[in-house]
């Protein structure tokens, strides 16, 4: 089935798709062909009668396309094809939809909490920032922190720019970001960049030293906005 089967039914009214299954149909294991016909399935309601003929004369397709179909959305537990007695008390095949929207449901449930977990990771740095400072972030503070975010910087790495800045006395954010400035001018983008980077820096003092006893190699910060390259 051509996707373009897809806009035409929806130019002609004979189809509604959310636009949120739309956009997510292949995260249901699902090919676009079999997403359109479980969205015709979907537009007859939850429970219908089962009739391969019609479904094929819509779709302008062969019956054996039309089984294909229902075996594959079967198979994959979208839809079931049960004998049920219908309201006249006579006995009918039908198709019902309760698997797909049981789908449906646990798969909405994971995309909330999906963005729960992704809130949550995100206040974690706003309460170790605070738990650090000592007092509670002004609104402006938790706009810069929210800026760092969307400048991808980690929260990992925001926290080691957080533990430079209490290891030299210092507890604002004007100058951690200033570390993470630096960071970003030196391509350091994660916490092991940041200790390669120390690595690198602990040799170059103990090669100074051979020249200069004077330096004091315990001194485990640095001033790392005046460094040299």
């Amino acid at each position: 089935m051509k996707s373009s089967k897809l806009i035409e039914l929806l130019k002609d009214g004979n189809m509604v798709v959310p636009m949120y299954l739309l956009k997510n149909y292949k995260k249901l294991n699902l090919e676009l062909d079999e997403f359109i016909f479980l969205m015709y399935l979907y537009n007859k309601g939850n429970r219908f009668v089962f009739d391969p003929n019609l479904f094929a004369q819509d779709f302008d397709l062969g019956l054996k396309d039309i089984m294909n179909y229902i075996s594959h959305l079967t198979d994959k537990g979208f839809i079931t094809v049960e004998v049920l007695k219908n309201d006249k008390d006579v006995m009918e095949e039908v198709v019902l939809l309760d698997n797909f929207y049981q789908k449906l449901k646990l798969f909405v449930i994971d995309d909330i909490n999906q963005d729960e977990k992704k809130s949550k990771d995100e206040s974690t740095i706003y309460e170790v920032i605070e738990q650090e400072f000592g007092r509670t972030l002004s609104s402006m503070e938790y706009e810069i922190i929210r800026a760092w975010l969307d400048s991808n910087f980690s929260e990992e790495l925001i926290k080691e720019a957080l533990k430079e800045a209490v290891m030299n006395g210092v507890t604002n954010l004007k100058y951690i970001d200033k570390i993470l400035y630096e960071w970003g001018k030196k391509n350091i983008k994660t916490v092991k960049d940041v200790e390669d980077h120390r690595k690198k820096r602990n040799a170059q003092l103990e090669k100074n030293k051979e020249k200069d006893s004077n330096i004091d190699l315990d001194v485990i910060d640095w001033d790392w906005f005046n460094e040299g390259e």
